[in-house]
């Protein structure tokens, strides 16, 4: 992995992993303020193999550089994430934006129904782009990461995390409502919760600006 210039200047390189079946292009208006690097997995910009949570873990952990990294994940792939942090010092901050899965929405019925709350809250504009982005991955992928990393108690693992963690939420977002997220900050020995009044779940892409800003705070808070 390249050192960025803001590595150089002692911030910690940020590592973002893209959602549910989205890729680099959500996270690349992110990345212009912020600097850092996406890094594609099954199920998340890939279409290969989905393996197990270790698997995907392992995966992760080896595409990181000596670090030391801020982690940012999103939607499913915070449950990836966390499970590296939870091991591997080179992570010394954790960025979990609409983290999942919150164990009501295990239900395909409830997760539908929460799915389309937030939808009629998203900006129409982002659709074609999370759509291709969709197509790109595929649904096998997508079917697949969702089956291996839902059942995973992120919460319990957050507990096990010391370094910092911000959640963050969009005030709309009913995949991620507030008592989950706020449950999952308490739970991180250094965790706080940030929420973005009236956005939704697609954060990385609809609020770019925000997501930056926070993530250029967090890395120098560590530094």
């Amino acid at each position: 992995m390249k050192e960025s210039s803001l590595e150089a200047n002692g911030v910690p390189e940020l590592v973002c992993v893209p959602g549910l079946g989205l890729d680099d292009r959500s996270w690349r208006r992110v990345l212009g303020p912020a600097g850092g690097v996406v890094v594609r997995l099954p199920g998340m910009g890939e279409r290969g193999r989905v393996g197990t949570l270790p698997e995907l873990t392992d995966q992760l952990a080896a595409a990181l550089g000596p670090g030391p990294v801020v982690l940012a994940g999103h939607s499913q792939s915070c449950q990836v994430v966390v499970a590296v942090a939870e091991r591997d010092p080179r992570v010394v901050g954790l960025l979990l934006l609409g983290p999942t899965t919150d164990p009501r929405l295990r239900r395909v019925r409830v997760l539908a129904g929460r799915w389309l709350r937030t939808a009629v809250h998203e900006q129409w504009w982002q659709a074609p782009l999370i759509v291709r982005q969709w197509l790109h991955t595929g649904p096998p992928a997508m079917t697949r990461l969702w089956r291996n990393t839902s059942p995973d108690r992120v919460d319990e693992r957050l507990r096990r995390v010391t370094v910092p963690v911000l959640v963050v939420r969009g005030t709309r977002d009913a995949l991620c409502g507030h008592d989950w997220a706020a449950h999952l900050s308490a739970c991180a020995p250094r965790g706080r919760l940030v929420e973005l009044p009236g956005a939704a779940h697609m954060l990385p892409i609809t609020r770019p600006d925000a997501v930056a800003g926070l993530a250029l705070d967090l890395g120098r808070s560590v530094g």
